[in-house]
């Protein structure tokens, strides 16, 4: 099957007092550049959207293969990201969502709903200890458990980066 991951790199960074997708990681990598590369070890072709003016957040993630968007209706919010990195993309089996902010969720967990996906779920996202997701579509959502708790875990303000750190 043919899948293809949404990287969602155009967020504001409000609260993070800085452009927190090019703030190293302790190990050096920056969080955007950690993020798109859990989502290309689990997929072959990644579009990453960004919003105007990120040029050196789109530079890096081209440098990692992924295929870089600027979308000029980012100010909307996630869904406007979301509908430009999917036209983008274009036909495929199935899309994988990941955020530039949450560079701690691990490749197998990528791989484990990328597996559900193939499996037939129409919708499936991982869950570590949550109660309710994707609400709306419960019904028809399989939820694959995972032991990560990457799955959950963004960062908004330098506080989110401390420990546990593992990546």
């Amino acid at each position: 099957m043919r899948f293809v991951g949404l990287l969602l790199a155009a967020g504001s960074a409000t609260r993070f007092g800085s452009d927190k997708l090019q703030h190293a990681l302790p190990h050096g990598v920056a969080i955007a550049v950690q993020a798109a590369r859990h989502l290309k070890s689990e997929v072959s072709r990644v579009v990453a959207v960004v919003r105007p003016g990120s040029g050196q957040t789109a530079r890096a993630l081209a440098a990692e293969g992924c295929e870089v968007v600027v979308c000029d209706r980012a100010a909307e919010g996630m869904g406007a990201s979301l509908a430009c990195a999917a036209r983008a993309a274009g036909a495929a089996d199935g899309y994988l969502v990941a955020l530039g902010d949450m560079p701690f969720v691990r490749p197998s967990t990528i791989g484990a709903v990328r597996d559900a996906l193939a499996a037939g779920a129409a919708l499936a996202a991982p869950y570590w200890r949550a109660k309710r997701v994707l609400a709306a579509h419960e019904a028809r959502l399989v939820k694959v458990p995972v032991g990560d708790p990457g799955a959950i875990r963004d960062i908004d303000r330098p506080s989110d980066l401390a420990p546990p750190l593992a990546v």
